[in-house]
């Protein structure tokens, strides 16, 4: 049996399921399993530039409701999520470097950019 698509969640096309895709989520029941926080991480990690947009559309898309459904104080909550979800990637990855620089860069061994 194969699992659905990424792109079978409402709100998740064809270049969201390319993109967990590079981030080695293929499939919509893998994507739910990791949560939207753990699927984002894993989409800065591979690559993807940050966004919050982008981050809360896959919230809500996991939730099963409209992208632009988001407001208020729960929208608030969720960009203090992004927040320390973007802080969190740049503190372990500088823009630019491979992980491993990133890596070095981190315990010291090389200079910062």
């Amino acid at each position: 049996m194969t699992d659905d698509p990424v792109s079978s969640i409402k709100n998740l096309g064809p270049a969201s399921e390319a993109a967990f895709a590079k981030a080695g989520i293929h499939s919509a029941s893998q994507l739910r399993a990791l949560g939207a926080d753990e699927g984002y991480r894993r989409l800065l990690a591979a690559g993807t530039p940050p966004h919050f947009i982008g981050y809360y559309v896959l919230v809500m898309a996991l939730q099963g409701r409209p992208w632009n459904d988001c407001k208020g104080e729960e929208k608030k909550a969720l960009r203090v999520k992004y927040d320390a979800l973007k802080a969190e990637y740049a503190g372990s990855h500088a823009k630019g470097r491979s992980d491993f620089e990133a890596a070095l860069d981190a315990i010291g061994v090389i200079s910062r950019r």
